[in-house]
């Protein structure tokens, strides 16, 4: 008899609308050169007042947004989601991006593909049909994450820094 390996259960993700104290959270949880690794550094608190608005107005138009990422205590961890692709200069214009943002001290635990399950499920009842993920190749846990959800590598392409980068895509027909 042979046995297969079993995963841990998931852990319990909450997700909300990012609320103005969220664009403080954020900036706490990620003001690690390991957690912006991949995206430029941390950020100062306007980039992330700005765009805790701007999940906001997606929210209430589309339904969807990053969500602000809560574990079963209901501290902010981070946040996952998805919006529209929201660059005009190059990308997927036009596409809904999936995207997850964890701090260190909730990576290696499952969050991030907890709360991309329940992202794509939203996003299914959203009606929204497709979603890509755009991710620095070099950063392994986020393609790993993108894997695991049974995203297809559509694209490999460089950014307009020069770096690597993958473009996945996942049907939610």
């Amino acid at each position: 008899m042979t046995t297969s390996p079993t995963r841990p259960p998931l852990p319990a993700v909450q997700l909300r609308v990012p609320t103005d104290e969220d664009a403080h959270a954020w900036h706490t949880v990620f003001d690690d050169t390991d957690v912006m690794e991949f995206l430029g550094g941390p950020a100062e608190l306007s980039v992330y007042e700005e765009f805790t608005a701007r999940q906001r107005m997606h929210d209430a138009q589309r339904g969807y947004c990053m969500w602000t990422l809560l574990d079963a205590e209901g501290a902010v961890i981070g946040f996952t989601g998805a919006q529209p692709w929201p660059r005009e200069e190059w990308g997927p214009v036009g596409e809904i991006e999936i995207g997850w943002r964890l701090g260190r001290s909730a990576w290696g635990k499952g969050y991030a593909y907890a709360a991309a399950l329940a992202t794509l499920d939203r996003l299914r009842a959203a009606g929204v049909p497709y979603v890509v993920a755009m991710i620095d190749a070099r950063n392994t846990r986020s393609v790993a994450v993108a894997e695991r959800l049974g995203m297809d590598l559509a694209e490999e392409f460089l950014t307009p820094g020069g770096n690597p980068g993958r473009r996945y895509a996942l049907s939610l027909a």
